[in-house]
């Protein structure tokens, strides 16, 4: 079994109108991150979900796969099931569209897991948080897993919290603790995701605004793999500059 990705990408985000569009290097955004999904080794299609006809316009100039979908989605999830609706895929994969060094080895990693157990129906990723500054950080989601790998909770605290270490301590042996940085990254079995956007919020979703606790308040076991690779994502101008200067020294 292969998987299908879908690249949702609004036009109107807040922080940073006309973002999927925005020029890295001489080409689009979302064409950086179609051309990275492509790459993936599990993935037989790739889709961008988008509510806007420029977005269709410059993906179909490409060569890429695209669907116009309603403008009025509350989340990337909801367009998400739109376009499953449509297809025929046994997993979907939500990448973010502002991912553009995403690397193909990261969406063959989240998907691996599902292949190989059919009982699991959603996985994410997830990986190692080696700064102090990131653990603490609220815009940081953490999230711990059980033995098994499948998540507990998402949260934007620092969890779990060494009790018995200092700041100092902690600083330093942080490395070591496995503590865990989540990644936007889901894969999805189809019926699950048709089922998702019915499901209203939950208590912890509205409390920590993180969309990946409604499943789990369900539960729904979440399956998290790790990944030894990084995240470069583009939420303003200025992230723009940082993957292009990155980009420039990768094509070195």
């Amino acid at each position: 079994m292969k998987a299908t990705a879908i690249i949702p990408a609004r036009y109107g985000s807040t922080r940073f109108p006309g973002k999927p569009l925005a020029m890295i290097n001489g080409l689009p955004m979302i064409q950086h991150v179609y051309q990275q999904v492509a790459k993936a080794t599990m993935v037989d299609r790739v889709i961008v979900a988008t509510d806007d006809v420029r977005i269709v316009a410059v993906v179909e100039g490409f060569g890429g796969d695209v669907m116009l979908t309603r403008g009025d989605h509350p989340t990337g999830t909801d367009r998400l099931a739109e376009v499953a609706k449509k297809i025929d895929a046994g997993l979907i994969v939500n990448v973010q569209g502002d991912e553009p060094l995403i690397d193909p080895r990261m969406i063959d990693q989240v998907i691996a897991p599902l292949i190989k157990n059919r009982e699991i129906h959603m996985g994410t990723l997830a990986s190692k948080i080696d700064q102090i500054d990131d653990f603490h950080n609220p815009n940081v989601v953490k999230v711990v897993k059980d033995q098994a790998g499948f998540a507990l909770y998402f949260s934007r605290a620092p969890i779990p919290w060494p009790r018995d270490l200092s700041t100092d301590q902690l600083t330093k042996a942080l490395p070591q603790l496995g503590l865990l940085r989540h990644i936007g990254l889901y894969v999805y079995r189809r019926e699950l995701l048709l089922n998702y956007p019915s499901w209203p919020k939950t208590p912890l979703e509205n409390l920590e605004n993180l969309e990946q606790l409604r499943a789990l308040e369900r539960g729904i076991k979440l399956y998290v793999a790790e990944t030894e690779f990084s995240c470069h994502g583009v939420d303003t101008p200025a992230d723009l500059e940082r993957v292009s200067s990155l980009m420039s020294v990768e094509n070195q």
